[in-house]
């Protein structure tokens, strides 16, 4: 197993718990993008890590993010499979009852993330990175 890998396990083991506190493992111009879903958009830097993190859990209660499985896409990218944990604050819908198979993209260079794609549809992530199964 890389090091990235276990670098990306354990930030997806803090979010399985739902601790998203951490952001040493972040680069200082990360990008973090959230491609489809109920909240999009782009936030650059650690402050737009931070930003991008609130908006997206804010819509949610008891927020986490489960990992099913990781795969190596080469040696600086991983692709996560997830399902998510929690419900929505408006809706009160738990994440069981809501389209719950998605996958992040994080990109790692020199020990450190500098790139997160959030893709709430999985077969969306899988045809842009020419991986439809």
């Amino acid at each position: 197993m890389s090091e990235n890998l276990d670098l990306v396990r354990s930030i997806f083991a803090d979010w399985e718990r739902g601790d998203f506190s951490r952001s040493d493992w972040a680069d200082t111009s990360i990008e973090w993008v959230a491609v489809d879903g109920p909240v999009t958009g782009t936030w650059t830097g650690l402050a737009g890590l931070a930003e991008g993190t609130r908006e997206v859990l804010g819509a949610f209660e008891d927020a986490r993010v489960e990992p099913e499985d990781y795969r190596e896409l080469d040696s600086e990218r991983i692709l996560v499979f997830v399902r998510y944990g929690g419900r929505g604050k408006t809706s009160g819908l738990e994440f069981e009852q809501l389209r719950t198979t998605s996958a992040w993209l994080v990109e790692v260079q020199d020990g450190k993330v500098t790139k997160f794609v959030r893709y709430w549809d999985r077969d969306r992530a899988l045809a842009d990175l020419g991986l439809e199964e």
